[in-house]
């Protein structure tokens, strides 16, 4: 099992760890620990190096497996053996981007269900740019910039973000902690981690996130196009 270190600390930028077993087949290893996001949740994967014996392996893919990352080295030396100590090292430009936009966009969702009532039907994003799709039936420019003025006002009230790691049972207590219209929890999932907003928002989610909304930087809202009947979508760039 490895052990997420990315869950209790978003602003860790390098980390040691043993690498457990590999795999040549997908030149993958599995680490004993790291702070490489999978992706998930419309959040991508990290990217970085991983050393390893004065090696430098570029990590070119992270993904979850059960309980373990598998991490994907590109570069052409032999793979490292198990029991290998190593450090890993973030690509952090590229996170800390990604940090900003995921609670930037946590910001257009809980200042969207707070002001209108409405769940969010998907999500992508990418460095400084995403995209939340939500349960609206019209979608105006008018309404667009009341939305852009409102998520612009949380930013600026300096709130902070809060992460635990709850009991399924416990979590579940909470209202309206699944944000999405359909639940993407498994069932096998016992224990929730919970991303807060204070004074905002709640919700389940795996993701990494800045620790204070002032972070974000300025919410511009760079297009929004109609989905469906009831499906709207507003991209966001985080500046």
């Amino acid at each position: 099992m490895t052990e997420l270190i990315y869950q209790t600390d978003s602003y860790l930028k390098e980390f040691s760890a043993v690498i457990v077993s590999n795999d040549p087949q997908n030149r993958a290893v599995i680490l004993d620990r790291s702070a490489f996001y999978p992706g998930g949740g419309g959040q991508p994967c990290d990217f970085g190096v991983l050393e390893v014996n004065g090696i430098k392996y570029p990590v070119e893919k992270v993904k979850k497996q059960g309980d373990d990352l598998l991490h994907f080295l590109g570069g052409t030396e032999p793979l490292p053996p198990p029991n290998s100590a190593s450090l890993g090292t973030l690509d952090w430009v590229r996170r800390y981007q990604l940090m900003r936009t995921h609670t930037a966009l946590h910001i257009l969702c809980g200042t969207v269900f707070r002001d209108y009532g409405a769940k969010v039907t998907g999500g992508d994003m990418e460095p400084l740019k995403g995209r939340m799709d939500f349960e609206f039936e019209s979608m105006r420019g008018e309404l667009v910039r009341e939305i852009e003025a409102a998520v612009n006002a949380e930013v600026g009230k300096n709130r902070g973000i809060r992460v635990n790691i709850l009991p399924r049972e416990e979590a579940f207590q909470i209202p309206d902690l699944i944000r999405t219209k359909i639940n993407l929890l498994p069932e096998g999932i016992m224990q929730v981690r919970t991303v807060e907003i204070v004074g905002l928002d709640l919700q389940a989610d795996g993701g990494t996130h800045v620790a204070n909304t002032s972070e974000v930087g300025i919410i511009k809202v760079t297009d929004y196009k109609s989905k469906g009947a009831i499906n709207k979508r507003i991209y966001i760039e985080a500046q």
